[in-house]
């Protein structure tokens, strides 16, 4: 390492930020193909089935069979699609959740207080997060026009309603933290939430933490809240009419979507990459602690996961009436006035 010490601070910098987008590139994929695994694992147990269990030990490889399946799959493009639109609708799915990922912080340090853990570290990081996940439906929209399918477009239909519908409520809901934080930066968020237990904003804001998490549910077009794929009514929405690595890529997005949603809530909510306990609050002085911090969150995250599947294969979809109903009618009043509620009580402390 005494080489990397003598690099200039600059040429320092780069390394670890190029250190850092290799690890997330890495990571993020690999946690999305065992995401797969483990809901299928997950549902077949619910369901008193198997699952996944020849391709490798424990059905481990299962990803490498599907990936490779999906490679060699014929590319085929329907003739009557709009054929540019058809192309591009994958890969606007796939990039908005790996842009919110970059301002995440998946950790404190690894010894040096100079690099932290984050890619991009934010001063506006929440709003950034808001900005690029809105461009996220922008995807799946297009997917539903570009495929010139009746049930493709009412997916796409009904993944911009219920986007616009619950976007609101989980913007509003998030801003109490920041009244209390006084910063839109991540870290700080973190910082805040760094002096014991009860200083996690989910003990402080449960509302907000209830409002966020069913939002993100709606975000990510999972059940209860997949009415934009429906298989019963939309055979499968927005992707009918794809196959291959453009269907994989959709798939991808949306677990890709489920994880970011998982990490923001927990660095928002659950302290990030800290534990109240044993100084794992404080950033890390040593390389083995800033590890350890890594290892932390990832496990954070995974909990999440697993609640976002077991939610999957034990509540039945809502009806479209209820899905705006609850949005418009209970989240979003209910989110404004927790601002007002937390205002007032700030100002009577103050």
């Amino acid at each position: 390492m005494d080489w990397i010490n003598q690099l200039n601070p600059t040429a320092q910098l780069v390394l670890f930020s190029l250190i850092k987008i290799i690890c997330v590139v890495v990571v993020l994929p690999t946690m999305f193909a065992y995401a797969v695994v483990a809901e299928r694992r997950i549902s077949a147990a619910i369901q008193d089935r198997i699952g996944p269990n020849r391709v490798g030990p424990f059905g481990l490889f299962q990803p490498i069979a599907d990936g490779l399946k999906a490679l060699l799959k014929e590319d085929f493009t329907p003739a009557h699609v709009r054929k540019v639109y058809y192309w591009l609708a994958p890969a606007i799915t796939v990039i908005p959740a790996l842009l919110v990922v970059a301002v995440i912080p998946f950790g404190s340090t690894l010894g040096n207080p100079n690099n932290k853990m984050v890619i991009a570290d934010l001063n506006v990081g929440i709003l950034y997060t808001f900005g690029i996940v809105s461009l996220g439906v922008y995807g799946i929209v297009l997917a539903g026009y570009a495929a010139n399918s009746k049930y493709s477009f009412l997916g796409g239909i009904r993944s911009s309603a219920q986007m616009i519908s619950y976007e609101i409520a989980m913007g509003m809901s998030v801003v109490p933290l920041f009244m209390l934080v006084g910063s839109l930066n991540l870290s700080d968020v973190i910082s805040h939430q760094s002096h014991g237990p009860f200083s996690w904003l989910v003990f402080q804001q449960p509302l907000s933490f209830l409002i966020f998490m069913v939002a993100a549910f709606a975000e990510t077009n999972r059940l209860p809240f997949d009415l934009p794929e429906s298989e019963q009514e939309l055979v499968g929405g927005y992707n009918t009419e794809y196959s291959s690595m453009k269907f994989a890529m959709l798939f991808m997005g949306e677990y890709f979507n489920m994880i970011a949603a998982a990490a923001m809530m927990v660095t928002l909510f659950f302290g990030g990459w800290t534990l109240p306990f044993f100084g794992l609050d404080q950033p890390a002085s040593s390389l083995g602690t800033g590890l350890l911090h890594i290892a932390i969150f990832l496990g954070k995250v995974v909990m999440f996961i697993v609640f976002i599947i077991w939610v999957r294969w034990m509540l039945p979809r809502f009806r479209y009436d209820q899905l705006m109903d609850l949005g418009w009618r209970r989240f979003v009043p209910l989110a404004l006035a927790n601002i007002l509620v937390t205002a007032a009580v700030m100002w009577l402390r103050a």
